[in-house]
């Protein structure tokens, strides 16, 4: 099969992805075996490709945002050979830690994340955990179901970490694949959206999505928001946003990686406003916006490109040139 590993970390501009051919793997007890349709390419991606995140394996295949279907399935999984499903970066938990027990996998101790831990979705095959792929929503094709699986569970689980409410002021800040879902999901719920970002193009797709104000980092909402969403990996953006709330309010950090945070004045935090992160996602959380995004129906947007374009991908990533989602196309 045809895969993308990473061998050493490095900036995307020197494509540290290197085309290789594997075999094929057979799947263990508890595993299917999937043939990989598309993969969504994510700012995680990103980060362990450059180092940002240290390695947990001398070679992986990177992406977590996969769709495909199942064509084998290891002892005791009863998922059939054709079945489209989806997988997303937590790739397994233990199941029996407190947090588990409580719902919250995505804390627990010994988990494991695709595309980390364990090999992705930049290939024509993957083994997957069949505890932990879903069922996905017919009315999305295997380009726009791709995103929501990273992009948009998370981007639905920091909105609840933000504490956000039917008919809200929301700010969020960035707006790339993950925020183009979640203002979708807020203006569902009646909110009133504002969005920061750099780029015209950006703040012209939030406009046709809902937002009802856009602007950039530097400039203050209409009014103050309820709650707030930190969507690009930048620690300076943490005081602005708490600039951006008003007293009693809740911002979310929807980052796996950060870089520094500047020093702020208390004043920012007094008044009772919150400051979270989000830690990735749950089965809850996934079962729960696939659902939420046929009903609405949220609409994606992809930019396609082969799985030999991989570097490519992330390179256009890191420079913010991606409207929507980059996804790659696979198997048709």
């Amino acid at each position: 099969m045809r895969v993308q590993e990473l061998r050493r970390p490095g900036p995307v501009e020197s494509n540290p992805l290197q085309p290789a051919a594997r075999d094929i793997p057979a799947p263990g007890a508890g595993e299917v075996l999937l043939r990989i349709h598309t993969c969504g390419v994510c700012h995680t991606d990103l980060h362990i490709a450059e180092g940002d995140l240290p390695p947990r394996r001398e070679v992986v295949i990177l992406g977590h945002q996969v769709v495909g279907t199942v064509t084998e399935a290891g002892p005791g999984v009863d998922l059939p050979a054709g079945r489209r499903v989806g997988v997303t970066w937590l790739y397994r938990s233990c199941g029996q830690c407190a947090a588990c027990r409580r719902g919250e996998e995505n804390l627990c101790p010994e988990a494991r994340f695709t595309g980390y831990d364990v090999d992705g979705g930049y290939g024509e095959y993957m083994l997957a955990d069949a505890r932990y792929v879903y069922d996905l929503p017919d009315r999305f094709s295997d380009t726009e179901a791709a995103p929501l699986l990273c992009a948009g569970i998370i981007g639905y689980r920091a909105l609840r970490q933000a504490q956000v409410r039917p008919g809200d002021r929301v700010a969020l800040f960035g707006f790339g694949a993950s925020a183009h879902l979640a203002v979708q999901v807020a203006v569902h719920w009646g909110c009133t959206v504002f969005v920061f970002t750099r780029s015209p193009r950006h703040r012209r797709l939030a406009e046709d999505l809902g937002a009802v104000w856009t602007g950039s980092t530097e400039d203050r909402p209409p009014d103050p928001a309820d709650s707030a969403v930190i969507f690009a990996p930048a620690g300076a953006l943490i005081p602005r946003a708490l600039a951006a709330l008003r007293p009693g309010g809740t911002v979310a950090v929807n980052a796996v990686y950060l870089d520094r945070i500047p020093e702020m004045d208390y004043r920012l935090l007094y008044g009772e406003r919150t400051l979270r992160t989000v830690a990735n996602l749950t089965p809850r959380d996934a079962r729960e916006f696939l659902a939420l995004a046929a009903a609405i129906p949220v609409r994606t947007a992809v930019e396609p490109f082969p799985l030999a374009d991989a570097n490519a991908a992330l390179q256009k990533l890191k420079r913010r040139e991606v409207e929507g989602a980059a996804v790659l196309t696979i198997a048709t």
